[in-house]
């Protein structure tokens, strides 16, 4: 056969295995990888929400990517992640298989187990102990905290991350475990929860280890597998410690003792009407601590952030303080219908910077299409929470800047009460199962800081303000929070130094009453 009948063949039959090859369908569009690996070496594993924004920006509301084989495909878009993660949520509600996750938690963190009835059980009873119904029982440690919170910031504005710190520890141990006030950060039961809570955010990290993006090296042999030994190692360690919090809490239920509402009173109460064993319930407290406390501290960090960069906004949330509360108490929550820009201050600084920037993956249960793309079963889709937040069709073409106007109507009420606002607690039946307690700790603390103190920058040699940049932030895996900074903080009016002193010496009195911290 001639040499040229030869290559004819040759590239006949090369064409024939590419085509077979070939998707059948359209993938979204997004950045050209390599072989084998794909896009794997383009992922950013420090401040993803930023690539992926402007991935975003240059392929649309939905972005393709192949990482050595998986697909992932970035939601940059509210409509494309509200069609398919809301509109779609029974397809799109399974999780992604981080390995190491998976193995430093037995698989037992509700946030990423895979939907069956183990995760109903655990969501039904989240629900039932915290949801709007419930998360009035919290008001009480919430308003005592913020009272402690704005107290330590008035007169130590230099620990104020701290203050705020403890306060998130506080409020999240006395929710969950009926703990008393936190004296300080270096609680043995804080310190082990905030170690869980930085291991989580480490291991959650798309690409963050090579067994993730490789899921083959799974099967090697443990001694040859450093990660899992670790994984192995922090697993045994964080279950004994949730299961002997949770104990605590359910002997004391079954011998009748004395408590205020909590979520493991709630868990230990209803345990065996809603069949959940003693692992599940002490996982599924540890996790909510972890979710409960990062947030709402991170929230809490950005909202300094924003006072001190956003003068004219503290004033006119302390105009609106002045005029509903006055001068003579502290806010409560029965002000919170009247405090629209307070609650709109909130909605703000959820959506400018959220904790958590690109949100969890959803996984497909099944092959999909949108708008004539082709989504494979097994999809990794990430909400790039970050994206949506600032998406111009909702938030028009400023949504890189802060702005709180921007949730209320000409009246300056709220535009919609029911309507987040932002899409940071998440979509679907994976939406945030504690935003309504979240979001009564944080009115709370807003308005009782704004409310007592002034909160301004520090002055250089010239008299001039230091302000941190706008734009600066520091990464903690998956979470974000503002860099270091310092401020000045000064009572509002000669009475407000002398109330919130007042308010906290009784906070203090009542919790050395209590018998356990006799």
């Amino acid at each position: 056969m001639p040499q040229w009948d030869i290559l004819a063949l040759v590239l006949v039959v090369l064409s024939g295995l590419y085509l077979l090859k070939r998707p059948r369908h359209r993938y979204p569009p997004g950045p050209r990888g390599i072989p084998i690996l794909g896009n794997a070496l383009q992922l950013d594993t420090v401040k993803p929400w930023h690539t992926f924004t402007k991935w975003g920006k240059v392929y649309g509301p939905i972005t393709y990517l192949n990482v050595a084989g998986q697909s992932m495909v970035i939601l940059n878009s509210k409509k494309a992640a509200e069609d398919l993660l809301v509109g779609r949520s029974s397809k799109y509600c399974d999780r992604h298989r981080f390995i190491v996750l998976e193995e430093t938690t037995g698989n037992s963190n509700i946030a990423f187990i895979r939907p069956g009835e183990r995760w109903r059980k655990m969501r039904r009873a989240t629900d039932h102990a915290m949801g709007i119904k419930a998360s009035s029982n919290f008001r009480r440690t919430q308003a005592n905290e913020s009272i402690i919170l704005a107290h330590g910031i008035l007169n130590e504005a230099d620990l104020w991350r701290s203050h705020v710190e403890r306060t998130s520890s506080s409020i999240a141990l006395s929710m969950i475990y009926d703990k008393p006030p936190l004296q300080s950060l270096d609680d043995p039961s804080v310190v082990f929860m905030n170690s869980f809570v930085d291991r989580i955010a480490k291991v959650a990290i798309p690409g963050n280890y090579i067994v993730d993006i490789l899921p083959i090296l799974e099967k090697l042999p443990l001694c040859l597998s450093q990660w899992k030994q670790e994984a192995q190692r922090e697993f045994k360690r964080f279950t004994s410690r949730f299961e002997e919090m949770f104990l605590e809490v359910k002997k004391k239920v079954a011998s009748g003792h004395e408590q205020y509402p909590s979520f493991c009173v709630t868990l230990s109460e209803n345990q065996t009407k809603q069949n959940m064993s003693d692992s599940d319930c002490a996982w599924l407290a540890g996790a909510l601590y972890s979710a409960g406390h990062e947030t709402t501290a991170t929230t809490m960090l950005w909202f300094i952030f924003s006072m001190i960069l956003f003068p004219e906004t503290q004033k006119r949330a302390q105009d609106e303080l002045d005029r509903v509360v006055g001068s003579s108490r502290l806010p409560s929550f029965s002000d919170l219908k009247h405090l629209p820009y307070i609650q709109a201050i909130l909605k703000e600084i959820l959506r400018w910077r959220p904790a958590v920037p690109t949100g969890l993956p959803h996984i497909p249960i099944e092959d999909d299409f949108y708008d004539g793309y082709f989504i494979p079963k097994g999809t990794m889709c990430i909400p790039c929470i970050w994206a949506i937040n600032r998406d111009p069709d909702v938030y028009g073409l400023d949504g890189d800047n802060f702005r709180p106007e921007r949730h209320l109507d000409q009246n300056s009420h709220l535009k919609d009460e029911t309507n987040e606002g932002h899409v940071t607690y998440g979509f679907g039946q994976r939406t945030c199962a504690g935003r309504y307690v979240a979001n009564n700790s944080l009115f709370i603390q807003m308005a009782t800081v704004l409310w007592t103190m002034k909160l301004e920058p520090l002055k250089d040699s010239k008299g001039q303000p230091v302000v941190p940049d706008v734009d600066a932030e520091e990464a903690n895996g998956i979470f974000t929070r503002p860099p270091p900074f310092q401020f000045t903080a000064s009572p509002r009016f000669p009475d407000s130094e002398a109330l919130i002193q007042q308010a906290r010496d009784e906070i203090m009195q009542e919790v050395l009453s209590r018998p356990e911290v006799l």
